[in-house]
């Protein structure tokens, strides 16, 4: 890693908020949360329920709870369909692909047999004396018990396990591709497990962050609810994460301290709810919770009405990043139009997009929409000839390379053929499916593993809008900048996104404050120039809050105005803020 790229190098990798008055409420480390269960033992409570998400290591829990003596322990994946069945039942949703399939709209309890389980309840009324433990997925489905526990865990985390050999729940799918498992978590578990526990929120006991092996955090209920409402009256940041890929570059190690252990990072992901986790400090202890617990809970206080009325408990804007410095271009792509992912895969809404040039050395480039003149049918037949191997897609002949320098936004509203070049460092603003792209052409590579990425040319062709050429791209797409305030010290823009597009993005280039007001929608933000600035609260209800320079942060609809304070534009500089909402 010869290039230095390293700006400020203050990016925090583990950004928190501290909840207010719950100090006292956590505990870490089996020892102590065995402690505070024996305390439920001595106040007459006999029992103990862990509901877990899908993922959890259960074993372990069952280690370390025999210190409870448990006269009873009931298995809910016993009172559960067997794999067979579940596949049979799963099927519809799951698919051939590798990749793609629809959400799934059962329930949990769809998964467990009802003879069974009133078998199950039974035995626990037979038990007179002594500690019953129920655990497992779906375990409240048989009882919610004297003592509810919840045990917790990243999307991320999930992830990891899998590459590390982790099967899907109820499965023996260990060494299954893990892009599948990937899948059958996104579209089925994940969506099952939500469901499930958004529902029982209000009556946890306790809740248990289990991300690090061995190493638990418990919270009580009440104070994991508390942290949930803290949080969506505030700014605050999600924990990041990082991941290589075969076209990664080497800006984020630098700037974000990552170390060179990995060879690149490709992707980074600080603004993805679906994906990202909260961490909330309680005195010296760090809990980790899935952020999608606060989508899921506060959606009025986070989103806003209008937000949450159209699109429901989930969060509609998506920031990530894609590190090309010192890589390769990213795959040649397209997004499914709006009727297409509704038709194909049951999606309310696709995946419309843009790219926030952060950094970029000269000469750089994306590859965006489709060359005048060219034949559709020879494209298409192009492509299909590369996915078969042997034949380098000639993608300049098709495709039109487009020139790009710092702070550009190019807008990518789906149906629009795209990719990064090398040498980009974009910062992603899009809508959230962002598990729905058609890869047309990845330059002859494989992935990390050794194995070919998935391409879905037969998708991706379906969908590529041909009349969107270099002219209709720069009347769109490039270079749609509207100055919306300009004086002394103050700049403010409107860069996006295409009408067809549900996001407004606008850019502030500040050496003063300003103040901004959410209309009622939650804002998605990234600090894209200078070193450090401060969102205030022109009224008081949020202490200041510190971001710093490629943090992306979010400010819940519930705040109704902040104050942009450029504390970095010492000297003259400028601070820039990138601000996306829903229109």
């Amino acid at each position: 890693m010869n290039k230095q790229y390293l700006k400020y190098g203050n990016y925090d990798l583990l950004p928190y908020t501290r909840v207010k008055g719950y100090d006292s409420h956590a505990v870490k480390g089996y020892d102590d949360i065995i402690i505070r269960l024996k305390e439920e033992i001595a106040l007459g409570k006999r029992i103990f329920v862990c509901d877990v998400y899908p993922g959890v290591d259960k074993e372990e829990i069952l280690e370390h709870f025999s210190r409870l003596n448990p006269t009873l322990v009931i298995e809910s994946e016993d009172c559960a369909l067997e794999e067979k069945e579940l596949n049979e039942m799963f099927g519809e949703y799951l698919t051939d692909d590798r990749v793609f399939g629809f959400m799934c709209h059962k329930k949990l309890e769809d998964c467990f047999i009802g003879e069974k389980v009133k078998a199950a309840q039974e035995r626990i009324k037979a038990v007179s004396e002594g500690v019953v433990l129920v655990i497992g997925v779906g375990a409240s489905l048989i009882t919610q018990g004297d003592v509810y526990l919840y045990f917790d865990l990243s999307r991320w985390e999930i992830q990891l396990r899998y590459r590390r050999g982790m099967a899907n729940w109820k499965c023996t799918n260990r060494k299954d591709d893990n892009l599948r498992k990937i899948k059958r978590g996104y579209f089925v578990e994940w969506r099952l497990a939500d469901k499930h526990k958004r529902q029982h929120f209000e009556d946890f006991d306790y809740l248990v962050d289990t991300n690090k092996k061995e190493e638990p955090k418990m919270i009580t209920g009440e104070a994991f609810l508390q942290a949930l409402i803290q949080v969506s009256a505030r700014p605050f940041r999600m924990q990041p994460y990082f991941d290589p890929g075969v076209w990664g570059g080497h800006w984020m190690q630098q700037n974000f301290n990552l170390g060179e252990e990995e060879p690149n990072f490709a992707w980074s992901f600080d603004g993805v709810p679906e994906e990202n986790s909260l961490n909330l400090m309680f005195g010296d202890i760090l809990v980790e919770i899935p952020c999608m617990d606060l989508v899921l809970y506060r959606p009025h206080e986070l989103l806003g009405e209008k937000v949450h009325a159209r699109f429901g408990p989930e969060f509609p804007i998506r920031f990530d990043m894609l590190d090309t410095m010192g890589g390769g271009n990213l795959s040649l792509q397209v997004h499914p139009l709006t009727e297409y992912i509704q038709d194909t895969f049951g999606m309310n809404y696709t995946q419309d997009e843009s790219y926030y040039i952060l950094d970029c050395e000269e000469g750089s480039c994306v590859y965006l929409g489709v060359k005048e003149g060219i034949v559709p049918e020879e494209m298409a037949a192009d492509l299909k000839r590369a996915e078969k191997g042997g034949f380098e897609f000639p993608a300049e002949k098709y495709v039109n390379r487009i020139p790009v320098k710092k702070h550009d936004h190019v807008l990518i509203p789906a149906g629009t053929v795209h990719c990064s070049g090398a040498d980009t460092m974009v910062l992603e603003i899009s809508a959230t499916p962002y598990i729905f792209t058609f890869k047309m052409w990845d330059w002859g590579r494989v992935g990390l593993d050794g194995i070919p990425r998935p391409i879905h040319v037969e998708h991706g062709v379906k969908n590529i809008q041909w009349d969107r050429t270099r002219p209709w791209l720069e009347e769109n797409l490039l270079h749609q900048e509207e100055i919306c305030r300009d004086e002394d010290g103050i700049l403010v823009e409107r860069t996006g996104l295409h009408q067809r597009e549900f996001i407004d993005t606008h850019r502030y280039m500040l050496q003063k404050p300003v103040k901004c007001r959410l209309n009622d929608s939650v804002h998605v933000l990234n600090l894209v120039e200078g070193e450090k600035a401060l969102i205030e609260s022109p009224t008081g209800v949020f202490e200041p809050f510190e971001v710093h320079y490629a943090e992306t942060f979010i400010i819940p609809a519930s705040v109704g105005e902040y104050v942009i304070n450029p504390t970095g534009a010492a000297g003259g500089n400028v601070v820039g803020v990138i601000a996306a909402s829903v229109r």
